[in-house]
């Protein structure tokens, strides 16, 4: 009788460890539903600004360096344009980085499509 008592213990105890291992298993994978269910959503509503901004970019791209943006930089620095005119797009740094950031941006993400429809993802 004590010895079945004892099997039935130790079967207890190997069944409250397993439930515990299950609950922690099953906490973790709902941690990580919760991480993907989050960057999906923000990846979408990323992705949606950014294809809206194509068009603008493409406006841009054309612009920086143009003969329209060689006058509009000219005559900014003879003080031609207002004082309070916003012209970050006459600078060349902020320009050129933000359209180098897209270059960027546009190779990670064709890198991350590869990686996702190849599987390894």
């Amino acid at each position: 009788m004590i010895e079945s008592f004892s099997i039935s213990l130790q079967k207890n105890t190997y069944q409250e460890q397993y439930i515990m291992k299950q609950i922690e298993r099953i906490n973790q994978m709902e941690e990580r539903l919760e991480q993907v269910v989050a960057a999906v959503k923000n990846m979408l509503l990323a992705l949606e600004q950014y294809e809206k901004a194509q068009e603008a970019k493409a406006m841009l791209e054309t612009y920086y360096g143009s003969d329209d943006w060689k006058k509009d930089y000219a005559d900014d620095e003879a003080g031609r344009l207002p004082q309070d005119l916003k012209r970050g797009v006459l600078s060349e740094d902020a320009l050129w980085n933000v359209l180098d950031d897209c270059k960027e941006l546009d190779t990670r993400l064709s890198q991350l499509v590869t990686k996702v429809l190849s599987g390894r993802g």
